[in-house]
């Protein structure tokens, strides 16, 4: 049983103090200050612990458990001053009610991230990961109580709590690993989420059934029953009334504008209201606020709006309060005999057993069945073993429901955080998504046949990012005997849902989602594949992913559709009035990880605002070449376009002067010969290719002549040569303000330039 205190209350509460100069009644004497110093000191202390362990790789939650640690029982608690004002019974309840207002907020969102539709697509692998991994640590782990009870610990009933709590996999908690280990949207990563949905729908029918059994063992079987009635006619309610309702709101709100608020106004109503239910028929308020948020339906733009009203507050300030005011009432050096300690031993045995079912449950079937690699079912193993926030929440609850005692929930805790400290470590050890993309075939321009299909990975963040591209791909002039294939992928930003989504457009009744996603990138690249017969087959894919995880989509269907070069755009945008539109640092990070992971070429394509010609206009493209692996890819390029008869073509070779030192290798000065060679001697077979030749003694030199051609071309075509010293760029690397495009494409997309020539910077494939 919890233990009972006696406290005793003064009318009319005292809520706002009169000032800290008032000795007889300091404002600690008051809730409100009392509850606005409790949050700073809590909120400061996760934050200095997070501000160390962070650098170990720990994840907050040990932060804001260790935080609660020292500031309950198993610190500061026990100085008795402190524990007077800081932790005294009548302070507790009111933060207390802070706090699980916070998890039933967290409930609610984690509900409105969830995508249901997910369920119908699971494919048989997840769900057979998801329904073993609850069910062989609930058995074993029951099995294991049982067994101590009966054998060495009859009165330590509570095991079998212990080891259904254990088995749990919640899906808030996975979705939150991943995210922290930067895995979510990878091959692994999307089995765990699919995994873990099928787990956590049912740990809840699950645990909704114990509970109602529980009512029909200490009340009456007429209770359960009518609890049973009310959960069912809830449920129903909910997903055949409210979740429609939902729907209509959304076809009440235009395209691209926000919803109102008086329908937001009105959901926040309906989640205090089914909290409300949730606790009228015997269940925990985070109930009725989960299942009601499962029914909103997930993404823009409800979705989104209510994770971005809420998000903050709730992830920021309440749910650390929430954990650190949990572990607060935890005790380290609580005085145990021997039996307790026995009892201790028991509880730790069932954790283990309950632990090693379900990363086993996991890893047999996964490597002797469906043939995954060890480390991979070892990492997935560790991600649904992980513990969290709501497995925390669910020892509290155990705690003040009199299931188990407080040495037994201290147990508890100190597992759930060697969990939370020691599976993100192992994960990482064992899983990096970044190894599949080293290839040893080379993916690029310059080592493709010249009748072969040019594969090309398009990445579009919007309406005008497509026209681009479009245009950038009339030049390459697909052709009947040198075709190319277009994929396309539309990379939208992951808000108001937990789990990303790839999306085949080829396959649109796969989709889990009714939403239309990309609908005018798809009638843009469509209309050019038309536009081009059969010269051109266009793809088109839509990832909604985290920002920083979006070179996983890339790099991954990039390697999965064997393309031999990615176009991105650069994250600076120009109207066409030539002045700069937007400036997207999250765009410019995404490149750098492509960039750095790519597993064939990239091209960063600088849009001015005027790279679109009719196809009636001769177009002049340029390609400045210095030399090297990169200029060569680039070189390789421009001669595809200038098999159009639209494009006059003009290779400037820049060479330094005799008395300057070469530093280019013998081998790389023979490849530059032999690639320039049908360029220079005019073999290339098309009579609108220029061949110009610069002799320049030093960068500031190269710098002035790059200058004053900007103005010639519509488009210009340059190698990153990243890292590549050489007496032909001295001097301009200092001043790049954007070393991703390397030295001259910095140059040409500077915004002093006065230009409106559009930029392609070429990048060889690295991986290999």
């Amino acid at each position: 049983m919890p233990e009972q205190h006696m406290s005793c209350w003064e009318f009319p509460p005292k809520v706002n103090s009169f000032g800290a100069w008032n000795k007889e009644t300091g404002p600690l004497k008051f809730s409100l200050p009392l509850l606005q110093m409790q949050i700073l000191v809590i909120l400061a202390v996760i934050h200095t612990f997070h501000f160390v362990l962070k650098r170990l790789g720990l994840p907050m939650l040990v932060s804001e458990i260790l935080a609660g640690m020292l500031l309950g029982g198993s610190g500061l608690g026990g100085i008795k001053g402190y524990s007077q004002i800081f932790i005294n019974i009548e302070s507790q309840n009111i933060i207390g009610i802070l706090s699980i207002l916070g998890y039933t907020l967290y409930m609610f969102i984690s509900g409105v991230k969830m995508d249901m539709g997910m369920i119908g697509t699971t494919g048989k692998k997840a769900l057979t990961v998801g329904i073993i991994s609850l069910l062989a640590p609930l058995l074993l782990g029951m099995a294991t109580a049982v067994l101590c009870l009966k054998a060495w610990f009859p009165k330590a009933d509570y095991l079998p709590f212990v080891a259904v709590t254990h088995s749990l996999t919640p899906f808030p908690v996975i979705a939150s690993l991943l995210g922290d280990l930067k895995i979510l949207n990878s091959e692994l990563g999307r089995m765990a989420l699919s995994s873990a949905i099928v787990s956590d729908l049912c740990s809840i029918f699950l645990t909704t059934v114990a509970i109602v059994a529980r009512t029909g063992d200490e009340k009456t079987l007429e209770t359960a029953m009518v609890n049973v009635v009310s959960v069912a006619v809830f449920v129903l309610v909910v997903f055949y009334i409210l979740r429609p309702a939902m729907f209509w709101v959304i076809k009440q709100t235009p395209e691209g504008r926000p919803v109102k608020n008086v329908f937001i106004y009105a959901i926040i109503l309906g989640l205090f209201a089914c909290g409300l239910c949730s606790n009228l028929f015997g269940q925990y308020v985070m109930f009725g606020a989960f299942i009601f948020g499962l029914a909103v339906p997930d993404g823009p733009p409800l979705g989104s709006a209510l994770v971005e009203k809420l998000d903050t507050m709730v992830s920021i300030v309440l749910m650390p309060v929430f954990i650190a005011t949990c572990a607060m009432r935890t005790n380290l050096f609580h005085d145990n005999n021997n039996e307790k300690c026995k009892e201790i031993l028991a509880n730790f045995v069932v954790i283990l057993v309950s632990v090693a079912a379900k990363m086993g449950a996991c890893f047999v079937p996964l490597v002797f069945f469906c043939k995954m690699p060890r480390n991979d079912a070892l990492a997935l193993g560790l991600i649904m073993s992980a513990k969290g926030t709501v497995n925390f929440a669910t020892q509290i609850l155990l705690r003040d429901s009199g299931l188990v005692d407080n040495t037994i929930f201290t147990t508890m805790v100190i597992a759930t955080t060697l969990n939370a400290a020691i599976v993100p470590f192992l994960v990482k050890q064992l899983y990096d998504p970044s190894r599949k993309y080293a290839g040893y075939q080379r993916r690029n321009i310059i080592h493709c046949k010249a009748s072969a299909e040019l594969r090309i990975l398009a990445c579009v963040h919007e309406q005008q990012t497509a026209t681009s591209i479009i245009n950038l791909l009339d030049f390459s002039n697909p052709t009947r005997d040198n075709p190319i294939s277009i994929h396309v992928l539309h990379l939208i930003e992951l808000v108001g849902r937990a789990t990303p989504l790839f999306i085949s457009h080829d396959m649109q009744k796969t989709t889990v989602s009714n939403h239309s996603y990309s609908e005018n990138v798809l009638l843009a690249m469509n209309r050019y594949q038309r536009n081009n017969g059969g010269d051109a087959l266009v793809h088109v894919f839509t990832a909604i992913s985290p920002p920083k995880l979006m070179h996983e989509d890339i790099c991954t269907l990039a390697l999965n559709k064997l393309a031999v070069f990615i176009i991105i755009p650069f994250h600076r945008k120009w109207n066409a009035g030539g002045s700069i539109e937007s400036d997207e640092q999250p765009i410019r990070n995404l490149n750098c990880s492509v960039l750095d992971m790519a597993p064939c070429s990239i091209g960063i394509l600088v849009d001015r605002g005027q790279l679109g010609r009719s196809s009636s206009q001769s177009v002049y493209i340029a390609t400045i070449f210095l030399g090297g692996n990169d200029d060569r890819e680039s070189l390789a390029y421009a001669k595809r376009m200038a098999s159009s008869p639209n494009v006059n073509l003009t290779v400037v070779h820049f060479l330094p002067m005799e008395d300057i030192e070469n530093t280019t290798s013998e081998w790389e000065t023979m490849l530059d010969d032999e690639t320039l060679k049908d360029i220079k001697y005019g073999s290339l077979g098309f009579e609108q290719v220029n061949y110009i030749e610069k002799v320049v003694k030093d960068g500031p030199q190269t710098a002035l002549i790059v200058r004053s051609m900007a103005s010639q071309y519509n488009l210009i075509i340059v190698g990153r040569r990243y890292g590549i010293e050489s007496p032909l760029t001295s001097g301009l690397t200092e001043w790049s303000e954007f070393p991703e495009l390397g030295t001259l494409g910095d140059l040409l997309a500077a915004s002093d330039l006065d230009s409106t020539a559009s930029v392609l910077i070429v990048q060889q494939q690295r991986q290999l």
